[in-house]
């Protein structure tokens, strides 16, 4: 991981609402075509930053839950080939 990529999961870290999280992640989202270890890792980590928002921004707790399982089912679908 990168200085800036590790920066800016440092900022998704930190958020506190939905909207923060949407926006902080969506600049953190990889490429379509990345190798699958990094979409993994992307929607896990992502999953549990909406996990967490769903903890803090209670005005929007099950929209944040739905986020949370969507990005973890997602991670969750990608097959990593062991070598």
């Amino acid at each position: 991981m990168s200085a800036v990529e590790a920066m800016h999961w440092g900022l998704a870290e930190q958020v506190r609402t939905l909207s923060e999280a949407h926006d902080v992640l969506s600049k953190l989202l990889p490429h379509p075509k990345s190798k699958p270890d990094v979409l993994k890792d992307y929607y896990l980590r992502s999953a549990a930053i909406y996990a967490r928002v769903a903890e803090t921004d209670r005005s929007h707790h099950h929209e944040a839950m739905y986020w949370a399982t969507r990005e973890r089912e997602k991670g969750e679908a990608i097959q990593l080939r062991k070598s």
